[in-house]
């Protein structure tokens, strides 16, 4: 992998400094010009982005195709005032949203697709939004809007709208294919094409893509494997037109978790046995988990599933000009999905081989491998949480909106309607292996016992504890909500824009209540001859009740913004805006605190930014301070032990985000960059812990989330066709948990990555390398467990080893 890095940057080295300058705009230039862009998302009408009062960034299909990114969450690393952790993999990962913090997922934006919502939460319990969502060639452009407005034109997104909108087609018949792989096994297709069924009148487009790779985290077994198609007809009349859609999603994706490292002063490096860059737990020859359960049957599961969503969607879209400056657009959707979701989380960090049996009251002890009998010595074994999730969510949205125009602005009015329902089903166990990627499974016994005494094994198979937890829950909201928006022109540089929505939301579900049992009188073996009376194993082993716990709980909040713009001249801009939000309860808050709901309260965000645009051919710059307070902030981590807790607080934060794009010397090099500088603080943090003890976390940074971070990517068109690229991205010092302590200091780090491309015609090849230094960097600590006292031995998710791609696409 070193040579290839090496490789990669000296083939980059040598187009840099190739000779043939080009004298006009190459065909590969990365930027489409921002001065004439126009935008929808967060607006009522479309404008052109110097004449919107927001904070958005915007990326077409040609800088989406640049920079090739390797999921969604690495694209969106390109935003300002998006703090993205990416080490999970192609899915699962964590957007943290101007500072706020959150558990995880995308809690506090909207990840939509054409204006509609991938799924009205996107932060539930192991289905976060990305989860349901591929970047691919059908995909037109992204507009990711920060703060504003968001809250006007979705439910729980104070924190931004994420919104990729696909493409229609024309009346032209245009078609993008494209190969890729990799230097991790990937091999992958992309296709799209739309076109006129009848010309000026009907119109259709298709894409989707295939994909299968083995992970840069090695596995053993195929990480990542599915694809998804889109495919929409449009019919175009007088008055209108009228849209109908439908996707479907079937992936699967390995998601990568904490592993061990061991701190060294300031720094984190790769703990004995384990690769930080390319190891994993998730590996195969654990993979495979079968256990009897108490009320009787076997639970099974592979882990080479991994995160396995089935997501169905058929949606219409319909806009109508009612005259006299009237029109109507509605906009329905219907999604549903099936997802089975598993995972190797581990329970606390490694622990030595002797002091794991003594914790356990052994005296005597011996491993041995479940795959062979063989006895083994191993210094470090590691306790890992085998996790497995079902759910089956639906969502039914409609949004009604009725817009009037006239000389000075516009009025819109609308109605959202949004109903979703959740059901999961968790079955937990825990597993021993030893402390090394490439893990092999223990079993645990005690030799001064005869194999038929009671409690001679610690483990059956390499479990520890089978079915350590059982959840059976549900969760439904019904939303409805009323909302206006209006835009004045009091001038032709000066605009009022003012936006209310009225949320009256019902949220409503239900708990099975558990208790526990064993096996031991069951009749069934361990191992063909001794019952489980032989192992502790099966000791309070989940089993679901008969009883159910409900739960109800409803929202009555207004949200509202004010702003003004100001266009100085074609190229300059300021604007202001205040804007008022909230974000309803998470799952596991209602979950947690079912008995006592009068505890949970939405999350209420005040908002406060000022900005200064300036848009030409040639170069862009956004400059946009920022203050946001938020109150009943929730913290509703899920620990390893299956056990949660709720913490609430309030936080503060004030930054800036900067973005701009320069073309420089005749077209020659160009520049893209992003940087947020803020300073996110808890405020009245102070309360009592599930054991008893206090804490006092007022005025201490938020946790996850760095003070600075930033993204540069310059590249040089070198001729016409010849293009190279090297980005930068660094992502600054934070704290694992809410105490800041000095053990729980996650480093910054620096990671490049580099690329170049070659335009024949209409086929381009492009090689683009990741990480290409191979720097350990730690995105985040383990929030299930603690730091292990008086170790150097810490818990954390790097990002991925360096890895290459190489990519042929064709237009036609």
């Amino acid at each position: 992998m070193k040579k290839k890095s090496i490789f990669l940057i000296a083939a980059t080295a040598v187009l840099y400094f190739n000779k043939a300058y080009a004298q006009e705009t190459p065909q590969d230039s990365v930027k489409v010009s921002s001065i004439d862009q126009v935008v929808i998302t967060g607006n009522s009408n479309p404008k052109k982005k110097i004449e919107s009062s927001t904070a958005i960034s915007t990326f077409s299909a040609k800088e989406i195709q640049k920079q090739n990114p390797i999921s969604a969450a690495a694209l969106l690393q390109r935003v300002p005032g998006f703090a993205v952790e990416t080490s999970g993999g192609e899915v699962g990962n964590n957007l943290f949203a101007r500072g706020i913090p959150s558990a995880g997922a995308y809690e506090f934006v909207q990840v939509q697709e054409d204006g509609l919502p991938v799924f009205e939460d996107g932060a539930l319990q192991f289905a976060n939004a990305d989860n349901f969502f591929r970047v691919d060639n059908s995909v037109s452009r992204l507009e990711a809007l920060r703060g504003g407005s968001g809250s006007i034109y979705a439910n729980n997104s104070p924190g931004g709208l994420i919104n990729f909108i696909t493409r229609e087609g024309t009346n032209d018949f245009r078609g993008t294919a494209k190969l890729e792989t990799s230097t991790y096994g990937l091999i992958r297709t992309d296709l799209n094409i739309g076109g006129a069924l009848v010309k000026d009148k009907l119109f259709f487009n298709i894409g989707g893509f295939y994909r299968s790779d083995d992970g840069i985290r090695k596995t053993g077994f195929k990480a990542n494997n599915g694809g998804q198609i889109r495919m929409n007809l449009k019919y175009v009349f007088d008055k209108g037109y009228v849209k109908v859609y439908y996707k479907k999603l079937d992936d699967r994706n390995t998601f990568f978790l904490p592993i061990p490292l061991t701190q060294d002063g300031d720094k984190l490096k790769g703990f004995n046995g384990f690769d930080p860059n390319y190891g994993t737990y998730s590996y195969r020859a654990i993979s495979q988990l079968n256990i009897p359960q108490a009320g009787g049957g076997f639970f099974s599961r592979n882990l080479e599933d991994g995160i396995h969503p089935k997501v169905d969607v058929l949606g219409a879209e319909f806009k109508y000009d009612l005259g006299g400056n009237f029109s109507v657009i509605n906009k329905t959707r219907y999604t549903n999905i099936d997802m089975n979701y598993t995972g190797i989380f581990p329970a606390g960090a490694p622990k030595n081989a002797a002091k794991f049996a003594q914790d356990l009251g052994m005296t005597n002890y011996q491993y041995s491998l479940v795959s062979s009998g063989a006895v083994v010595n191993p210094e470090y074994v590691q306790k890992l949480g085998f996790w497995a999730i079902d759910k089956k969510m639906n969502n039914f949205m409609n949004d009604l909106q009725f817009n009037y125009k006239f000389d000075k602005g516009n009025v819109t009015a609308g109605f959202y309607k949004s109903n979703w329902k959740s059901h999961q089903y968790w079955n937990w166990s825990n597993i021993l292996t030893t402390a090394t990627d490439r893990p092999e499974l223990l079993n645990l016994v005690d030799p001064s016992l005869s194999p038929s005494s009671t409690g001679y094994s610690k483990t059956y198979n390499g479990v520890t504890d089978m079915s350590t937890l059982l959840r059976d829950s549900q969760i439904q909201g019904s939303l409805n909500d009323l909302y206006l928006n209006v835009d004045y022109n009091v001038t032709d540089a000066l605009s009022f824009n003012g936006g209310i929505r009225y949320s009256r939301d019902y949220y409503r579900g239900y708990k099975v209540n558990t208790t526990t049992a064993n096996l031991n009188n069951s009749g069934l073996t361990v191992d063909g001859t001794h019952g489980f009376n032989t192992t502790t194993a099966d000791d309070n082993m989940n089993v679901l009740g008969n009883q159910f716990t409900y739960w109800y709980y409803d929202i009555n909040k207004v949200s509202y913004t004010l702003a003004s713009n100001y266009k100085i001249n074609r190229e300059n801009a300021v604007y202001a805006r205040f804007s008022h939000g909230f974000r309803s309860p998470n799952e596991e808050a209602y979950y947690n605190n079912i008995g006592k709901l009068d505890l949970v309260k939405p999350v209420l965000t005040n908002q406060l930014e000022v900005g200064y645009k300036y848009y030409s051919r040639t170069f862009d710059i956004a400059v946009i301070p920022f203050y946001s307070a938020l109150k009943n902030l929730s913290f509703t981590d899920v620990y390893s032990d299956g056990t949660s807790e709720n913490k609430f607080a309030n936080t503060t934060n004030l930054g800036v985000e900067i973005e701009g794009y320069a073309r420089l010397f005749n077209n020659i090099f160009e520049v893209t960059f992003n940087g947020t500088i803020q300073n996110p603080k808890y405020k009245d943090f102070t309360g009592r812990n599930a054991d008893g003890s206090t804490f006092n976390y007022d005025g201490n940074v938020v946790r996850r989330i760095p003070k600075f971070y930033f993204n540069i990517a310059p590249a040089v068109n070198i001729t016409k066709e010849w293009r190279a690229y090297v980005s930068m991205n660094y992502y600054g010092k934070r704290f694992q948990d809410e105490g800041n302590t000095d053990d729980n200091i996650l480093p910054s780090f620096t990671e490049f990555g580099a690329g170049m491309s070659y335009q024949l015609g209409k086929i381009r090849f492009a090689v683009d390398g990741t990480n290409i230094f191979n720097t350990i960097g730690i995105t985040e600590g383990d929030p299930r467990s603690q730091t292990v006292s008086g170790s150097n031995i810490r818990m954390a998710r790097p990002i991925m080893g360096a890895a290459a791609r190489a990519s042929i696409t064709l237009d036609f």
